[in-house]
């Protein structure tokens, strides 16, 4: 049964429709990992056996009466700590939501119309920001599994679930998905509803999916992918077509820009020879560019909008409690107290005019390509590491991916970070595809 973690979701799904495993059975192999792996890990905030074994034989009870199945019928799901379920608390990494509960997330609703299960909380930073858990990295205990969306990513980099949902303001999923060696996906903004879930900033918040391919990240996406009249921002989008856009091959081969960033100096050594030999290994798609020059002034633009975000959104935790934030959040609310109006006008305006001028890289490429972070996987618990190389993409709101394809130093994990053009992510999703299977040949 343990030859179940190198299935696809997609296959899981259909061997449980089929009757060739049991939704009990399935969530009996995650909770036999968690009871092996969670006392050193510590990816979950909120998970209880019984209850997700009661879920699965109401699955498979459901099942057997022969009525039509979701997509997504008894697989377990987790979520990052800051998605409102009504029947388990939602405590967002800090002691003053301790036991709250919260209204019932659009997302969750969605995967529950597909048959899904909920499986418990996974550990996020505090009020998805830089306060860090105490989640720590599957393939090295004394390291960081990155964050906001520790425990999503972990959770997956362990066996602990097959998929998994988190957030990103900054580099929330990339991050986390390149130190923990899982596939990390972020669609662009608008396309899954934050209905429900902790708003940081309504501008720059997205929610993301971890699982283990990225056939896996594209059918749970599938589902989560909908408008929604209760967050502005949504779009209508169809997703039927996801699966086949994801599997089909492009007419030709890809052509990728690699950024290097200004950034790539902060990267350590080894990571840099991977990457050059990753470019090097496919010289005939990608070709080197310097950065733009307009990339200069994002970093410096999303934490103004960012950080007068938080001062607003969490304006009575700072009042009331302040001394129960960490030191990082209380210096990003002061700061975002002091920005004028027309320093966070500059910074909403300058989210479409960088767009805009990003955009035409799609007149003749297929994407773009960069680290998703400064190396593997830092060292201590202290810190989530660096979203350098993620938060242009957040701000411009633009479809990425990490794809767990290189090793850095110590055999750890390396991502590499693939951009797309914003509402453009089926054919994008088929690309990232492509770039997997590649390099798995190149690779093996």
């Amino acid at each position: 049964m343990a030859e179940i973690f190198s299935f696809t979701v997609n296959q899981i799904a259909k061997k449980i429709k089929e009757g060739k495993i049991s939704s009990v059975e399935l969530c009996k192999l995650y909770i036999e990992r968690i009871n092996k792996f969670e006392k050193d890990v510590k990816a979950w905030a909120y998970f209880d056996k019984k209850i997700l074994l009661e879920k699965a034989e109401e699955a498979d009870n459901y099942r057997k009466s022969g009525k039509s199945l979701g997509i997504l019928h008894g697989i377990p799901i987790a979520l990052k700590d800051i998605i409102g379920t009504h029947d388990m608390p939602t405590e967002c990494g800090t002691v003053l939501r301790k036991g709250a509960k919260s209204q019932e997330a659009e997302i969750v609703d969605l995967l529950k119309s597909e048959g899904a299960i909920i499986m418990g909380k996974t550990a996020t930073s505090e009020l998805a920001f830089l306060g860090p858990p105490l989640t720590k990295n599957p393939h090295d205990y004394s390291r960081t599994p990155g964050g906001s969306s520790s425990g999503s990513a972990a959770a997956i980099a362990a066996h602990m679930a097959p998929l998994s949902i988190g957030s990103q303001t900054g580099g929330s999923v990339i991050r986390p998905a390149s130190y923990c060696g899982v596939v990390g996906y972020k669609p662009s903004y608008g396309l899954i509803s934050r209905n429900g879930v902790l708003r940081t900033s309504y501008r720059l918040d997205h929610i993301g999916v971890f699982g283990k391919t990225v056939e896996d990240v594209a059918l749970l996406a599938k589902v989560l992918i909908k408008k929604d009249s209760y967050d502005a921002a949504t779009i209508h989008y169809s997703t039927e077509n996801i699966m086949e856009y994801c599997k089909k091959k492009p007419l030709f081969d890809p052509k990728f820009i690699f950024y290097k960033t200004d950034s790539w100096k902060k990267v350590d050594k080894k990571s840099r020879e991977s990457f050059e030999f990753f470019i090097k290994t496919f010289k005939k798609n990608i070709e080197v560019f310097d950065t733009p020059s307009y990339f200069k002034d994002i970093n410096k633009y999303h934490q103004i909008i960012h950080e007068t975000d938080l001062s607003n959104n969490f304006q009575d935790y700072y009042k009331k409690s302040k001394n129960k934030l960490s030191k990082e959040m209380q210096a990003a609310i002061s700061r975002g107290l002091k920005y004028s109006a027309k320093d966070y006008a500059e910074a909403i305006d300058f989210m479409q005019r960088s767009y805009e001028s990003y955009r035409e890289v799609f007149e003749d490429y297929h994407g773009v390509l960069s680290p998703c972070s400064t190396g593997v996987a830092d060292k201590g618990l202290k810190s989530t590491g660096s979203a350098d190389f993620n938060k242009v993409w957040s701000y411009m709101g633009v479809p990425s991916i990490s794809l767990p394809l290189l090793q850095g130093e110590n055999n750890l994990p390396l991502g590499v970070q693939l951009i797309g053009d914003k509402y453009d992510d089926l054919r994008f999703l088929g690309i990232a595809n492509w770039l997997e299977k590649e390099s798995k040949k190149h690779y093996a």
